[in-house]
């Protein structure tokens, strides 16, 4: 054989960075192009004095950052952090037992179809679904014309708090019982069974087993329900009126709004982002080491 017919071999970590930039090349550039360079241009704009010239802005650079802490939006950011909160809270009040039925008590055959009829609200609009609660909600709508038919008073919801809890809880719940699920029907049950054997009764099994086994399915769960509901736009807008101005929609006045001051609505922006991005952080830190069972 002649050396001409020799042909040279990559090194092996050379042929491993080959394959991971093949892999993994066209999703690192999707990620580039549509999540950093625009993050990066919000975070441009949110120092920009103006955006075109004539524009009426109120200053710019670092005050738009310090304007966030200003009375009026601070209630914006505080209402907002309530709405994500509270309806963390009721999906997993509500999630967590069905979710647990689901995995553990329900027919192994029947799962799949019910996890499927479960979400199958998610296969239509969000906003579609706004509005059949804006129907069902409103003072002639189906509640109302149902509580009055039995005789009892009817409520004024719309337009209110709840409604906002309401809708968005329906939003958000199916996440939840999914991730919760997948949590759930991975459960020890000799754990279980150990721990009735040694006495335990079922509320101190469920706070000593249960719970530490599910606690990283807990924390994914409420951290997307609560991420998402921070950015909820729809429902604070459509069933809360207009006394519920969350942070989003204070984002979508200065963009498109009458304000139109996208120097501040990019410093909103941006400081969403990195609250978001924290959160995400000490999840992936400290979720499994607060997993471990006492």
């Amino acid at each position: 054989m002649s050396n001409a017919d020799l042909k040279p071999i990559a090194p092996p970590a050379a042929r491993r960075w080959l394959g991971m930039t093949i892999l993994l090349g066209p999703a690192g550039l999707w990620l580039v192009l549509l999540l950093v360079l625009p993050t990066l241009v919000i975070f441009e704009l949110s120092l920009v004095p103006g955006i075109r010239p004539g524009d009426v802005v109120n200053p710019s650079g670092l005050g738009n950052y310090w304007r966030v802490f200003d009375g009026i939006n601070l209630r914006v950011v505080g209402r907002s952090l309530l709405f994500a909160s509270g309806t963390t809270l009721l999906c997993l009040l509500m999630g967590f037992p069905v979710a647990y039925w689901l995995a553990q008590m329900a027919p192994r055959r029947w799962r799949n179809l019910l996890l499927l009829g479960f979400i199958l609200p998610l296969w239509t609009s969000s906003l579609l679904r706004t509005y059949a609660w804006i129907t069902i909600l409103r003072p002639t709508g189906i509640l109302n014309t149902l509580l009055t038919t039995l005789g009892l008073p009817a409520l004024d919801l719309l337009n209110r708090t709840p409604a906002v809890f309401i809708g968005m809880a329906y939003s958000y719940l199916p996440y939840m019982v999914l991730i919760l699920y997948a949590s759930l029907e991975k459960l020890d049950r000799e754990l279980l069974e150990a721990a009735a054997d040694l006495g335990a009764n079922p509320l101190e099994t469920f706070g000593r087993v249960t719970i530490p086994q599910t606690l990283p399915g807990i924390a994914a769960g409420s951290l997307l329900v609560f991420i998402s509901g921070l950015g909820d736009f729809v429902d604070p807008e459509l069933l809360g009126g207009a006394s519920s101005m969350t942070l989003s929609r204070l984002i979508y006045n200065q963009f498109l709004g009458a304000s139109r001051n996208w120097g501040f609505g990019s410093a909103l922006s941006i400081v969403l982002i990195f609250a978001v991005s924290g959160a995400i952080a000490l999840l992936i830190k400290y979720g499994d080491r607060d997993a471990r069972p006492s």
